[in-house]
């Protein structure tokens, strides 16, 4: 079971990696606007943009830098938003 992936962007404007949250619980463009907020006062994060339709948050980190993925997790809960633990 995987609550996030990491990969490698794909563009050389953008090096650095992104990480894939999926979130239950949205209701609204504030609740994804509440994460997105949350995440990017991360040091190391560049952008977050949260999904709600598609259930999921794409974290942009700056290149090299080393964010903690319980970071991240605890930043969408502290939202209010509870990860779904069922997407794979």
């Amino acid at each position: 079971m995987s609550l996030f992936s990491r990969r490698k962007t794909k563009t050389m404007t953008e090096p650095g990696l992104e990480v894939v949250l999926f979130v239950e619980g949205m209701h609204c463009a504030h609740c994804g606007l509440l994460i997105d907020d949350e995440l990017e006062e991360i040091p190391g994060v560049r952008s977050s943009s949260t999904d709600m339709r598609a259930g999921r948050t794409v974290i942009r980190l700056e290149e090299g830098a080393d964010v903690d993925t319980a970071a991240l997790i605890a930043a969408v809960e502290e939202a209010g938003m509870p990860l779904d633990s069922m997407r794979r």
